[in-house]
């Protein structure tokens, strides 16, 4: 885990030292335990290391290998890169490091970009051809690693999170209104190649991105998921056979590929708790496991205690249990903000944020839950999705998932930010894709690749890199999540959702966790606003600089100032931390 930096100027300048010197400056959290740079004529890389495979001066980056004529800076981890590596060697190919950062460049030299396809993990890489005068970038088939780039006529930069763009200069800062309306109807996801910033792009997930140096750029997927029924029907067990060992692999990956302890985040819920029963099944006796709880309301718990305390018990972990006040949580929004690479609405953001900071003190590398709901149908709103009738399947969704109608947007931008129904066109396009079987099948498989990628996976990689913690996520393994997409939704609905999950965990885990009601990972003062939070929301969204930005129609701004619990989402999130969120963000950042 790592914060990577970049330019590569198509002017016949040579980049400004300047330039990266601010980029990696604000890549320091990332990577706390080294820092690097290579130059060569119109190119410079930055990188900023989180050490946790190879812990020596070998790994360090940006990594030359001058004898291959590459350069390369990376971030994450390829869990199959000792099996690459023998693969290598036995091509000829030599060594001198002991990690993964190295097996890529080799394997690149080897087969080119159709190496990136044999890489197992989470990453995003850029590779420096000095032969070719050749930019090759690649982000992980589930988007669980970042890659923001910003190109103009002089220059292409790229980065680990925008903040690092911006801190370059010179980007444009406007804001882009499809992305805007991405933001305001669809629970703050935009979806790739777009951000909030009309200068600022990210690379999709599996895709690949090429660059000359003339600044010709080609972008190509390298993996696409199919959402259909295998040719040989199986039965309920043999599917819940199948899903057990690809976990039990994904899990085992995760645990592995690591030079220093691995933890677990463990929330109390189903699937942090059958990471820790699977681990402890692949022999880890001294697992360190965390809980995080906060202030509870009237309507809802802030901590599931209960439950993790249930696990804890059964496995007897190394366990860390922390309370955060709402007082906290209140004087350190801003700070939780900073480190949001785009404006992150769910409330779980802020909570992983305060986690990361403790757990990052005991340990580098936590296994976490995220990615299971999607991937087999654990929210709430598939099975209303699913008996809805209606004959537009776009209908059936919006329904169920925008925040906002479009006929709602309009009502909360000024008539600067009108615009078309982008997010409409958006997901119709996402649902009609071919080698689906079903609508719910569709779905699920536009959640995997599309919608969580900017909600719950990038709040993961946001807020646990803030604190150099590198967070992996089995739940989203490649190979996991094509065996589960093939799968039958209804078999995934069964039992008020993810019944194969249930099944493997029955026997595992305590019960009490698997038949539990879904819970979510709270923090309720940011749904229910009151007090102190609604003042400090009411004082952004009355500011002098949110109503000079034009950006939210006041008559709308007022009417959620004036009952805000009455104004939640279909999703049950709060619509006026919605507005109050993406203002400061807009002010931390550039005012």
């Amino acid at each position: 885990m790592c914060g990577i930096a970049g330019e590569l100027r198509l002017d016949g300048h040579t980049p400004d030292l300047g330039v990266m010197r601010r980029m990696l400056d604000r890549l320091r959290r990332r990577g706390p335990d080294h820092e690097g740079s290579y130059s060569d004529g119109p190119l410079m890389l930055g990188h900023r290391r989180l050490s946790i495979i190879d812990l020596s001066t070998h790994a360090n980056q940006p990594m030359v290998d001058a004898e291959l004529g590459l350069a390369l800076v990376f971030n994450g981890s390829i869990y199959n890169y000792p099996q690459l590596r023998e693969e290598l060697k036995g091509l000829g190919y030599h060594f001198y490091s002991t990690g993964d950062t190295e097996v890529i460049i080799k394997a690149y030299h080897a087969w080119g970009e159709a190496c990136v396809p044999r890489f197992l993990g989470m990453f995003c890489l850029v590779l420096w051809d000095m032969n070719r005068r050749h930019l090759f970038m690649a982000r992980d088939r589930l988007g669980i690693k970042p890659l923001y780039y910003s190109k103009e006529a002089r220059w292409l930069r790229f980065a680990s999170t925008p903040q690092a763009l911006i801190a370059a200069g010179d980007v444009d800062t406007a804001l882009d209104p499809i992305a805007l309306h991405h933001h305001l109807t669809l629970h703050a996801v935009v979806p790739a190649p777009r951000t909030l910033l009309k200068g600022i792009r990210k690379l999709a997930p599996a895709h690949t991105m090429a660059v000359s140096a003339t600044g010709e750029c080609r972008i190509r997927p390298y993996w696409s998921l199919a959402a259909t029924r295998p040719p040989r029907p199986l039965s309920e067990g043999q599917w819940v056979e199948q899903v057990r060992e690809a976990l039990t692999r994904a899990v085992e990956r995760r645990l592995r590929i690591a030079d220093v302890p691995v933890g677990v985040l463990l929330s109390g819920g189903l699937d942090s708790s059958l990471l820790v029963g699977l681990l402890a099944q692949c022999g880890v006796s001294d697992l360190k496991t965390f809980t995080v709880g906060f202030d509870d309301q009237p309507e809802e718990k802030g901590n599931e205690f209960e439950y993790s305390d249930l696990v804890v018990k059964r496995f007897a972990t190394d366990h860390y249990k922390f309370y955060i006040s709402n007082q906290e949580v209140l004087e350190r929004l801003p700070e939780a903000v900073d480190n949001m690479a785009e404006p992150m609405v769910g409330q779980d953001a802020v909570a992983f944020y305060l986690l990361a900071e403790q757990v990052s003190k005991e340990v580098k590398v936590v296994q976490s839950g995220q990615g299971a709901d999607e991937v087999f149908g654990g929210y709430f709103w598939y099975p209303l999705m699913q008996a809805d009738r209606s004959e537009n399947d776009l209908q059936r969704f919006r329904r169920y998932y925008f925040d906002r109608s479009h006929a709602e947007y309009a009502q909360t931008v000024t008539p600067t930010y009108l615009a078309e129904d982008y997010t409409s066109q958006l997901i119709s396009e996402l649902l009609n894709k071919s080698h689906a079987d079903s609508f719910l099948d569709a779905v699920l498989r536009m959640d995997v690749t599309t919608l969580i990628v900017d909600d719950p996976v990038k709040r993961v990689d946001n807020m646990t890199m803030a604190w150099g913690l590198e967070a992996r996520v089995p739940f989203l393994d490649h190979q996991l999540v094509e065996l589960a997409l093939r799968m039958p939704p209804e078999l995934k609905l069964k039992g008020q959702g993810k019944h194969p999950l249930k099944s493997i965990a029955r026997g595992l885990i305590p019960d009490a966790v698997i038949d539990r009601p879904k819970g979510y990972f709270p923090v309720p003062a940011l749904k229910y606003v009151r007090g102190p939070f609604f003042q400090l929301m009411e004082q952004i969204l009355n500011s002098t600089t949110c109503r000079q930005r034009g950006l939210f129609n006041r008559g709308y701004v007022d009417r959620l100032l004036a009952d805000p619990e009455a104004n939640l989402t279909p999703l049950h999130g709060s619509k006026l931390w919605h507005l109050a969120l993406l203002e400061m963000w807009l002010q931390r950042n550039f005012l």
